[in-house]
């Protein structure tokens, strides 16, 4: 999870974002490199970003945690899937001895 404090932090530490350290915390490289090389979209680009980057950091923690969601899902999906499969598997034994 990234904090939106240390998030203005870096963008204060930046020259009020004109480096985009705030975009590397943010794993935005590419506009973070862009940012660097332009002095922050002239200025324009760093100052959208004072109003705009709790909104990112925000986005970031959601995408993360639905990421990390998905993967359980999905663990837990083929992990019920592999008991379904043991428990057909062992009914098939079963009624094949049966018979």
């Amino acid at each position: 999870m990234k904090s939106k404090g240390t998030a203005y932090l870096l963008w204060l530490l930046s020259f009020f974002g004109c480096l985009g350290f705030h975009r590397f915390y943010l794993g935005k490289i590419g506009t973070g490199l862009l940012w660097m090389i332009t002095g922050g979209l002239c200025g324009i680009g760093a100052l959208i970003d004072l109003f705009t980057l709790g909104g990112s950091v925000d986005q970031y923690n959601t995408n993360k945690e639905l990421k990390q969601m998905r993967e359980v899902t999905m663990a837990n999906a083929m992990s019920t899937s592999a008991v379904a499969s043991a428990v057909a598997s062992n009914v098939a034994a079963n009624t094949a001895k049966e018979q």
